[in-house]
């Protein structure tokens, strides 16, 4: 219970900071809108040719526009050494990864809610077909960026080029779990049933979920005291 305790008070912490200041939410979902809205004039909304790629158009955008998240991670700590305080402090690395994960994950949730609708309208498509799948699609692949993003968010805190540097890090990381989630969201977007051959994407979502939730909270003492 303290274990909980401790990692739902990181999240909290990192949540009211980001809901006064606004600073990462506002240019993340400001940014993945403008996207949809710049690919909308590119590409005929009618087309069949939206349907095959809506998943891809989707998850590039979230992934995109997560980045300004996850960036902001661990770098808000770094005014008045606040997050060397924080590492020597009586909470767990690990329970600090998880409370900023869980802090990230539900800032990246925010975004996704908010640019659905609009590239429901933009491109003329009920997205909302199949919603008791899609949600567990974006449950797992959102967690599976935001394990990611967060842990070389504290690897890169320290760079000059942190901005730079995550995104180049964290992208080849996440191809697996961004192409089961392009390919799922694709056929969920579209109504369509999942086949038998394409529902191995759903176990790669949970085994990538587990291994590398697993290998971070394992390292994350080592990235944060070195």
């Amino acid at each position: 219970m303290r274990y909980l305790r401790q990692t739902l008070t990181i999240a909290g912490k990192d949540l009211r900071s980001e809901i006064r200041t606004k600073e990462s939410l506002n240019a993340a979902v400001s940014f993945a809108v403008v996207i949809l809205v710049l690919f909308s004039f590119a590409v005929d909304p009618s087309a069949d040719q939206i349907k095959e790629m809506s998943g891809g158009l989707l998850w590039l955008v979230f992934a995109f526009a997560g980045a300004l998240v996850l960036n902001r991670s661990f770098a808000r700590e770094l005014g008045n050494d606040c997050l060397d305080a924080l590492v020597a402090s009586p909470v767990p690395s690990s329970a600090l990864f998880l409370g900023k994960a869980l802090a990230n994950f539900v800032l990246l949730l925010i975004v996704e809610l908010v640019a659905l609708p609009v590239f429901g309208v933009l491109y003329n498509m009920s997205w909302a077909r199949q919603p008791l799948l899609l949600a567990p699609v974006l449950l797992l692949a959102t967690w599976g960026m935001t394990v990611i993003g967060t842990i070389f968010s504290a690897l890169t805190v320290n760079l000059r080029l942190r901005e730079l540097m995550l995104p180049m890090l964290i992208y080849p990381m996440m191809i697996p779990v961004l192409m089961a989630a392009m390919r799922l969201t694709t056929l969920l977007v579209n109504g369509e049933a999942i086949p038998a051959d394409d529902q191995i994407w759903f176990r790669l979502l949970v085994g990538f979920d587990v291994i590398f939730t697993s290998l971070a909270v394992t390292l994350v003492d080592v990235v944060l005291v070195g």
